[in-house]
């Protein structure tokens, strides 16, 4: 019915989102010397958003549009409704948050939350 995407491809263009919301708060917090772990967050909801909206309106991101990826319903190919995007959208931040790290190993969660995991 549709044509599968790969893992690469799926990769590859959620890295273009990423580092498209990362270069806009690096450029409004005053370039990449001033980036700081404590930027985690900003870049996480300017993902999120960008996502989100980007999907609701063109059935895609900007990365998966460059990469000519668009995200449809499984059972018929159609758009999503606006609650599947955000379902989807609010998971795909939940697994982006778990495996980013700091320096310090720590995921975006860990930082919002002021924790870090230790061997017992």
């Amino acid at each position: 019915m549709n044509e599968r995407v790969s893992l690469g491809r799926r990769l590859a263009a959620i890295t273009i989102d990423w580092l498209a919301c990362y270069a806009v708060i690096s450029a409004v917090s005053g370039g990449i010397g001033q980036m700081g772990p404590e930027r985690s967050p900003s870049i996480l909801a300017l993902f999120y958003g960008e996502v989100l909206v980007l999907t609701i309106l063109q059935g895609a991101s900007l990365g998966q549009k460059l990469f000519g990826i668009k995200v449809v319903r499984f059972s018929d190919g159609g758009e999503l409704r606006p609650l599947q995007v955000l379902v989807r959208t609010s998971l795909l931040v939940l697994v982006v948050t778990a495996v980013t790290y700091d320096e310090n190993g720590r995921g975006i969660h860990e930082r919002a939350s002021g924790s870090i995991l230790n061997r017992v």
